[in-house]
């Protein structure tokens, strides 16, 4: 480093510089400090200007020491032998994925339910350790209690915990299923408002890999179409598709049942009284709706246009009495061209019982090109199946089933006996067509926007979303432990797993693809290096970069030092704890 000066009309003034070579080969120079001007500097340095750059010089010198004993500590040397081989049992390979996950994990202060607990129970083992540890390995290689322990094994942190205290903390985390869950809803608000006023319901089903009934484990209609005990999952979503609770209830049981416990739970432990009710035609039914058109609280629920009354469907159909939902202006839908891409609507009161409703039904033009593909390809796969002799099974309850296009009639050849003869059912096809498109809505809403109406509606998709990442990318399925306590317990990891996924999703705006945000997280790993730190091993790129920033710690640099990683690892529970301040 050297000093240089800068003269104007009135005064000069002495900078430290450094100078180095840039990415692009050329020779240059940065400012690294201001001194100040000569006529301030001579009042403690002078009496003469010589004096006052004789002080400069040496204060360059002082910096470049600095410069250097930096440098020194920021470069690692690392001797290797090609002649050398690596020790037996040597872990090379860490994972660092879940470093980002446990962000999530404190901010929600997951450690302070666990530490109520072990307040609770007395045991002696790390409760939080270990639900932390399940809920990371859920989401970066989900697989069995066994695997998931041998995962977490290959963490930057090994596992402070035997295998069987996993087990003890299995029973723990399943009786307290309901309170861990209340527990989360208050400390997610540390994360910003819930958007709790508008609730989605939807149930789906795990299966066992077993062949006899027990407990809730029982027979019933899964949605894999498996011939195997199932259990049901009942699950709340809030409207920004951030899980808000669930429940478990039996195989075999009308999942319109489920609803209310767990509705009332939410009213009683989450505090939530006024949302509206958001679900499909299966969960809508009017028992259901008139226990959500109680207090403070509205429904907004699918409505099957078939099974309407044959006066209000004979309505539906008709294809006056439209208008635009951008503008509220007439349109006769039968008039569009072929290409438009708007959404209308029309509506009318609706009293199929008791309640005084608002039905609405849409058309969309996009939705009936596509319903009209996927039916012309059904149509010819039916044509193959006439083709082709074989007869279609007796019971074919798929309604995407191309089958249900083939009709059967008997007939006879001059005197032969009577013989089944499969036709193409075009009286089918063509009834079906009328649906194209068509969306029905029904609502106790009476007055409000119909925008906001099917803009709520539509959010559907999102739980829908979260089932299946809970089935394909955290794999629930299928489920092998025996224990209903235990079964409880492997269940709200996944649940607690998709949260903090989710968060973690809201965090980067929404801005990747959940294919993209596990690739990332599951590719994360770091290799040790002879006991002095750890090499990045994953690609640098726009998502890690998000990913560090919203997580207030660096892991890509060349060469991280033990030293290093054990600060970032102890930085994020004191970053928690000045984000809860900052909350607070």
């Amino acid at each position: 480093m050297r000093v240089i000066s800068s003269k104007s009309k009135n005064s000069e003034s002495f900078y430290i510089s450094k100078g180095f070579m840039n990415d692009k080969g050329v020779n240059t120079s940065v400012i690294v400090r201001k001194l100040g001007t000569l006529k301030d500097l001579l009042v403690e340095h002078g009496p003469t200007r010589d004096d006052v750059l004789a002080w400069a010089r040496e204060q360059a010198r002082l910096e470049t020491e600095k410069y250097k004993e930096e440098r020194q500590n920021r470069m690692v040397q690392i001797t290797f032998h090609a002649d050398k081989q690596i020790d037996y049992a040597q872990q090379i390979k860490y994972r660092g994925g879940y470093l980002f996950l446990q962000v999530i994990y404190y901010r929600m202060q997951l450690d302070k339910v666990c530490r109520k607990l072990r307040d609770m129970y007395k045991f002696q083992y790390d409760i939080n350790a270990i639900l932390s540890d399940l809920i990371y390995a859920r989401v970066l290689e989900p697989a069995s209690k066994l695997s998931s322990y041998s995962t977490v094994s290959e963490f930057l942190e090994p596992p402070s915990y035997e295998l069987h205290d996993v087990y003890r903390a299995l029973d723990v985390l399943g009786t307290e299923c309901d309170f861990i869950q209340s527990e989360i809803y208050k400390n997610s608000h540390l994360l910003g408002a819930r958007n709790d006023k508008v609730l989605y319901y939807d149930c789906t089903n795990y299966y066992f890999e077993i062949e006899q009934e027990s407990g809730q484990k029982k027979y019933g209609k899964s949605k894999e179409h498996r011939p195997n005990p199932i259990m049901q999952m009942g699950m709340f979503m809030d409207g920004d598709g951030i899980p808000l609770a669930f429940s478990l209830f039996p195989g075999n049981e009308n999942e319109q049942t489920s609803l209310k416990p767990l509705e009332e739970k939410v009213l009683s432990d989450f505090g939530c009284q006024k949302f509206i009710y958001c679900s499909d035609a299966g969960l809508g039914s009017e028992r259901i709706r008139s226990y959500n058109h109680m207090g403070e609280r509205a429904f907004i629920v699918t409505q099957s246009i078939k099974k309407l009354k044959a006066e209000e469907k004979e309505w539906a159909l008709n294809k006056t009495g439209f208008r635009r939902v951008s503008d509220g202006k007439p349109v006769d839908i039968s008039l569009l061209p072929e290409d438009d891409t708007g959404l209308y609507y029309k509506d009318i009161p609706y009293t199929p019982q008791s309640i005084y409703q608002r039905l609405i039904i849409t058309y969309s033009p996009k939705y009936a090109r596509y319903q009209r593909l996927l039916r012309e390809r059904q149509v010819d796969r039916a044509e193959k199946m006439i083709a082709s002799g074989k007869k279609a099974k007796k019971e074919r309850r798929n309604p995407n089933d191309p089958a249900r296009f083939i009709g059967k009639m008997a007939v006879t050849d001059d005197g032969e006996v009577a013989r089944i003869q499969q036709y193409l059912d075009t009286d089918k096809i063509e009834d079906e067509s009328r649906y194209d498109g068509l969306y029905a809505v029904a609502t106790d809403l009476l007055e409000d926007d119909v925008n906001e109406i099917l803009k709520v509606s539509e959010g559907r998709w999102q739980i829908e979303e979260c089932f299946r990442i809970m089935k394909t990318d955290f794999e629930a399925r299928p489920v092998y432990l025996q224990d209903e306590t235990r079964i409880k317990a492997h269940f709200l990891t996944c649940f607690l797993a998709l949260i903090i996924y989710r968060y973690l999703e809201r965090e980067l705006n929404q801005q990747y693809t959940c294919e993209a945000i596990l690739d990332k997280l599951r590719s994360m790993d770091f290799a040790s290096v002879q006991e002095q730190g750890y090499m990045p091993l994953y690609k640098r790129d726009s998502l890690t970069d998000a990913l560090h920033e919203i997580a207030g710690f660096h892991t890509d640099y060349e060469f991280i030092t033990k030293r290093q990683m054990k600060t970032i690892q102890k930085q994020i529970i004191k970053i928690m704890k000045k984000y809860y301040l900052k909350k607070i």
